[in-house]
C-alpha cells in the first residue's frame, strides 16, 4: 500500500510540474496563484493599474501570463516613466538627446497596439491570431462570419475560371434567346384552379409568403397575409406538372423544412436536392436579436427543395436537363425584415439546369418578372396571360419545349460520371439480371435485380428500378 500511495504521488507532482510549464508558472506551487476566480482576478488588475508606472517591463509580462493562463500575451506595452516623458518634451525637434541610451531607442521603436472587440486573445483559446475568430465577432459586433466570403456576387465569381465564365455567358445567351415574353395573371390562389392555365410545365417554382417571414419582424405592418403549410399543401400542383418535370419550393429555416417535404409527396415529387441560401447581413448587422421559439442557434440561412417528376437520368437526357453547372449554395445580402424577397440568382440555378421551356412561377410579384416564366399570384397589379396565346410558342413542334443546345456549350459544360457497369443494361445495381428481373449479383448496398431508391429509370435489365440522383 506504500509503495503505491508513492507512485500515486510521483504522479502527481509530474503531472503539476508539466501544467506549470505549459502555463508559465515558476513551479508546481505556484499554480494556485494562477487559476483564481474572476473576483480575485479583477482585484489584481485594479491593483496592478494602480501601481503601473512602478511595475517593471518584465512584471507587466508576468501580470499579463497570470491573467490568461497559456495564452500569448501579444504585442508588448512599453511603459515610459515621468522624467523620461518629459525629458523628450523638453527637446527640440531637430535635437538629438545626448542622455537616450541604446534601450530607450528600442523602446520608442515598439509600438503600443491596443486590441479592441473581437482584436482580444480570447480566454481558454490556443488561437496565435484573433482576428480569424469570426465566431467570437460576430458576438462582438452583430457581423456574421460569411460577410467576409468574397467574390461571391454572380459577376466576380468566375475570373479564375475562365471555362466555366464562358459556359454561363453562353447558356444565358441562348436561354435569353429562347425564352418566350413574360405572362402574368393577377389571382387569388385560394381559389385559382390551375387547370385553367391549360399547360403542364417542365418547372414549377413556389415562393410563398410564409408566416416565418412575419414572426421575425414581429410589431410590423404588412400589406400581405402569410400562409399556412396546411393552405400551401392544398394547391394541386399536380395537375400543372409534366410528365416529367422539376418542382423548386422556398420552405424557410423552421417547420417549412418538413412540411415542404409533405407537400412535394403529396403533389408527386420526390425530393432530390436542397439549395441553401446564406444571409449575409453587411448593411444591418445589429439585426442578431431574432430567435425562433424552439431553436437552438441563430438562423441566418433558408432553404429551397428542389423535387424531380418522372423518370430522368443525368448522364444521358442532356436534351432535358444540364447537371453540375451550378451549385446548391447561394450567397447575398438578406432583405428588410418580413420580406418575401429572393435572391435573383435562384432563377439562373432553375434555367441553367432544367432545359424545359415551359415555366411557372406561382407567388409572382411585379418585381420577379421574367421572360421565360409564367407569373400567376394575388400580388400582381394585373394580367396578360392567354392561355391559346402562351400555348402557340410551343406548338411547332417537339423542339418547341426545350432551349437546346450548341456544340460550344456540350463542350464546356460538366459531364456526370457513367456506372461502372456501363452498356450491361442494369446501371450500378445488378447490371446482370435476366430479362425478366431475376436475382442478379448483389450490387453496393446488398440490392437485388436492380432496385434502388432516389431518381429512377428503367433498365433493361429486368423490372428492376435503377436510379441515379439528379445533381
Amino acid at each position: 500500500m506504500g509503495d503505491r500511495l508513492k507512485q500515486i504521488r510521483e504522479k502527481s507532482k509530474l503531472r503539476r510540474q508539466i501544467l506549470a510549464q505549459q502555463l508559465g508558472a515558476s513551479g508546481g506551487e505556484s499554480i494556485g496563484d494562477l487559476l483564481t476566480s474572476k473576483d480575485e482576478q479583477e482585484v489584481k488588475k485594479l491593483k496592478l493599474s494602480k501601481e503601473k508606472n512602478t511595475i517593471s517591463d518584465d512584471q507587466v509580462q508576468g501580470s499579463k501570463e497570470a491573467n490568461l493562463p497559456g495564452i500569448p500575451a501579444g504585442p508588448t506595452k512599453v511603459l515610459i516613466s515621468e522624467e523620461k516623458k518629459e525629458r523628450k518634451h523638453n527637446i527640440q525637434p531637430g535635437d538629438q538627446d545626448p542622455e537616450k541610451t541604446k534601450e530607450d531607442s528600442e523602446e520608442e521603436e515598439v509600438e503600443e497596439v491596443v486590441y479592441k472587440d473581437s482584436s482580444h486573445f480570447l480566454k481558454g483559446t490556443q488561437s496565435a491570431n484573433p482576428h480569424n475568430d469570426y465566431c467570437q465577432h460576430f458576438v462582438d459586433t452583430g457581423q456574421r462570419p460569411h460577410n467576409f466570403i468574397r467574390d461571391v456576387g454572380l459577376a466576380d465569381r468566375f475570373e479564375e475560371y475562365p471555362k466555366l465564365r464562358e459556359l454561363i455567358r453562353l447558356k444565358d445567351e441562348i436561354i435569353a434567346e429562347r425564352a418566350t415574353p413574360p405572362m402574368y395573371l393577377d389571382c387569388d390562389l385560394h381559389l385559382f384552379d390551375l387547370d385553367e392555365l391549360e399547360c403542364k410545365f417542365d418547372v414549377v417554382y413556389i415562393d410563398p409568403p410564409l408566416e416565418e417571414y412575419q414572426r421575425r419582424a414581429s410589431g410590423t405592418t404588412f400589406n400581405w397575409k402569410p400562409w399556412t403549410w396546411d393552405e400551401i399543401m392544398k394547391l394541386e400542383v399536380e395537375k400543372v406538372a409534366a410528365q416529367r418535370s422539376f418542382l423548386f419550393l422556398w420552405c424557410g429555416s423552421h417547420e417549412g423544412l418538413n412540411e415542404g417535404r409533405k407537400c412535394l409527396r403529396k403533389w408527386g415529387f420526390r425530393r432530390c436536392e436542397d439549395i441553401c441560401w446564406i444571409k449575409t447581413n453587411k448593411t444591418n448587422p445589429g439585426n442578431t436579436k431574432y430567435l425562433e421559439p424552439d431553436a437552438i442557434f441563430q438562423h441566418t440561412k433558408e432553404h429551397c427543395l428542389m423535387g424531380i417528376k418522372g423518370t430522368v437520368r443525368r448522364s444521358t437526357d442532356g436534351d432535358f436537363i444540364h447537371a453540375n453547372v451550378d451549385i446548391d449554395l447561394v450567397i447575398t445580402e438578406e432583405p428588410p425584415l418580413g420580406s418575401t424577397e429572393k435572391p435573383t440568382e435562384i432563377f439562373h440555378i432553375m434555367e441553367h439546369f432544367c432545359l424545359g421551356r415551359r415555366r411557372l412561377h406561382l407567388f409572382g410579384s411585379d418585381d420577379t418578372l421574367r421572360p421565360g416564366w409564367l407569373s400567376v399570384g394575388p400580388s400582381l397589379t394585373s394580367s396578360n396571360f392567354s392561355a391559346d396565346l402562351y400555348n402557340s410558342y410551343f406548338s411547332s413542334g417537339p423542339e418547341d419545349l426545350l432551349v437546346g443546345c450548341t456544340q460550344e456549350i456540350e463542350t464546356l459544360r460538366p459531364k456526370s460520371p457513367t456506372g461502372k457497369h456501363k452498356g450491361d443494361g442494369g446501371g450500378r445495381g445488378g447490371g446482370n439480371a435476366p430479362n425478366r428481373g431475376g436475382p442478379g449479383p448483389r450490387a453496393r448496398g446488398g440490392v437485388r435485380g436492380g432496385m434502388m431508391r432516389g431518381v429512377g429509370f428503367q433498365g433493361s435489365g429486368g423490372r428492376g428500378f435503377v436510379s441515379f440522383s439528379v445533381r
